[in-house]
């Protein structure tokens, strides 16, 4: 990889990566390299990298000569991918506890307020970007304090997948997703290890009973 591939494909890579999840492209939906360089401004050659470490990550499928398909994740997946976090989480939650600055804690109780101030009862009034930003910001940080880096990476690969699923089918979890937050953010801020755990594993549950609610009611 030249230096300019390797200076430009992180960049494609998060953009492809935000046309997926804000559902600008839908699953199912084929990327086409040339028309995606179009999109983006750069060339081919770090679209190509891009695609393949979204493959490399379950979030696209190679397709032939029709290019690569977002990958269209059904609601069993979603629930295997959300198990494994609840295995996992908690215990990065347990470990990051005391871990992380104060000063960023703070600065993300101040956005989660923020975007609980703009919050409708439906959900609606933050873009999706922001709320996804605040959300694996938060995430990331605790994986990052848990100090292991497999694990982290583990999380982050499931992340994207559910992600894609649970944005679009539960909007109205937006409220109590920063409500569950915050309190993980004040577990964490008080070092108080088995609290952020429980908070952590509480929050991912909702996620999972909303979703089989949801379903059910469909």
């Amino acid at each position: 990889m030249d230096l300019q591939t390797e200076r430009l494909a992180p960049q494609a890579y998060e953009q492809i990566l935000d046309l997926i999840l804000s559902g600008k492209v839908r699953p199912a939906e084929h990327l086409n390299e040339r028309n995606l360089a179009e999109l983006i401004g750069v060339s081919r050659t770090p679209i190509r990298d891009a695609l393949l470490k979204l493959e490399t990550e379950g979030l696209v499928v190679r397709n032939g000569r029709m290019g690569v398909q977002i990958k269209h994740m059904n609601i069993d997946e979603f629930l295997d991918a959300l198990e494994v976090r609840t295995l996992l989480e908690p215990t990065m939650s347990r470990k990051a506890a005391g871990k992380i600055s104060p000063s960023l804690l703070n600065e993300l109780e101040s956005l989660l307020q923020n975007a609980l101030s703009q919050y409708d009862a439906s959900g609606s009034g933050i873009d999706r970007k922001d709320s996804r930003w605040i959300d694996d910001r938060l995430h990331g940080l605790i994986s990052e304090a848990s100090g292991n880096s497999q694990l982290s990476l583990i999380i982050r690969n499931l992340r994207r997948k559910t992600q894609i699923f649970y944005l679009k089918n539960i909007p109205e979890r937006a409220i109590a997703t920063c409500t569950e937050h915050l309190e993980i953010i004040d577990a964490l801020r008080l070092s108080k290890g088995e609290k952020a755990a429980d908070k952590m594993f509480l929050h991912l549950e909702n996620v999972r009973d909303s979703i089989i609610e949801r379903l059910a009611g469909s």
